[in-house]
């Protein structure tokens, strides 16, 4: 049955019932794996490792073992390898950690596009393509690298996040288009990470935040496109970060977001901007309504890229009370009071900080 919805980038495009078919459903792409037996007590540390010498040879078979709404968490220490799969972590099974030793050496690939064709013929469509999809909620990973490799081609998601209270530490997020799909109606967290692409490669309504990142730019484009829901005081909040770019990439070239929906919130505290930033900073995506909407703010950054005289109208320059509520705790406690997995306390200002109005 057909229907008709937006993509990734505000499109109508057209799609079939078909389009959620499990990943097995693309058996040219992604072979299946025989399935593997878990032991009759899973113990909470399980290893993975693609030799074959740990308990599960896959990533989805580890977390297949894992029992539907777990009473306590799971550790999946994944062994150095690549692990070529689809990787989804269902919404009934939270609680769970991906745990590798260095996100060199343990990576989860795979390199669907939204372009390529699923079992109807049609193209596949944007969310069909994470390579690792995390839907439940308490996740967290450490030293692990979320890659798609499908190239400069169109929207090819590294990682969809749908769950609330996740959390990644010294984690590396590769692809180009839509990397990262920060889409929980809940809360994300970002330490020392690295992600890199070129077009809208963090997207989503989530509240997340990037705390001492570096989100790199592989050729001109846009680092995030937020679709923040209204009731939600913050969105893409971007701490102590640096904002890098490969050697190729021309000067003034990137923004640093566009609203894909109206109420998008992002903002850039602190960080360290490279002259591949464009001085207007922001873009409205084509659509003027959006600058009446659009939450963006920047405040205390440095570098090339962070001279705020030419910056759009539209934009904000916080004023030193209003970044005082940007805190990582402030921005992710929620009712519940969450503080994120390696959280380590809030970083002071950078010394000679930008402020408003330079």
């Amino acid at each position: 049955m057909p229907f008709r919805f937006l993509n990734a980038h505000g499109a109508a495009v057209g799609f079939s019932l078909l389009l959620f078919f499990p990943p097995a459903a693309f058996a040219a792409a992604d072979p299946a794996t025989p399935p593997a037996t878990a032991p009759a007590s899973l113990p909470s540390e399980i290893t993975v490792a693609a030799d074959g010498s740990g308990m599960f040879k896959t990533v989805q078979q580890a977390v297949d073992a894992i029992p539907a709404y777990p009473r306590q968490t799971y550790d999946i220490h994944i062994l150095p390898g690549t692990y070529n799969q689809q990787v989804t972590v269902p919404r009934v099974k939270p609680l769970i950690r991906f745990r590798g030793d260095d996100p060199a050496t343990t990576i989860l690939t795979f390199a669907l596009g939204a372009t390529m064709p699923g079992p109807d013929g049609k193209p596949i469509g944007t969310f069909a393509t994470p390579s690792v999809r995390i839907l439940a909620d308490d996740f967290d990973a450490q030293n692990i690298t979320f890659r798609n490799t499908f190239g400069p081609h169109g929207q090819a998601l590294a990682i969809e996040i749908a769950g609330d209270r996740v959390a990644f530490d010294n984690c590396r997020f590769l692809g180009w288009q839509d990397t990262v799909f920060a889409d929980s109606s809940g809360r994300n967290y970002f330490h020392h990470c690295y992600v890199e692409g070129h077009v809208d490669f963090i997207f989503g309504k989530s509240t997340a935040v990037f705390d001492s990142c570096e989100i790199r730019s592989l050729g001109k484009g846009y680092l995030t496109a937020a679709s923040t829901q209204p009731q939600s005081p913050f969105g893409y909040v971007f701490l102590h970060c640096n904002l890098t770019a490969d050697a190729a990439v021309p000067n003034a070239s990137v923004y640093l977001g566009r609203p894909w929906r109206p109420f998008g919130a992002t903002a850039f505290i602190d960080c360290q901007m490279g002259p591949h930033i464009r001085p207007e900073g922001w873009f409205n995506w084509k659509n003027p309504a959006n600058e009446k909407t659009a939450r963006y703010a920047e405040y205390g950054n440095t570098g090339p890229g962070s001279g705020t005289s030419s910056r759009v109208t539209w934009a904000r320059q916080l004023t030193a009370q209003e970044v005082s509520q940007y805190t990582v705790a402030n921005v992710l406690c929620g009712s519940d009071g969450w503080l994120p997995p390696f959280f380590t306390g809030e970083a002071p200002p950078a010394e000679g900080a930008q402020t408003s109005g330079q």
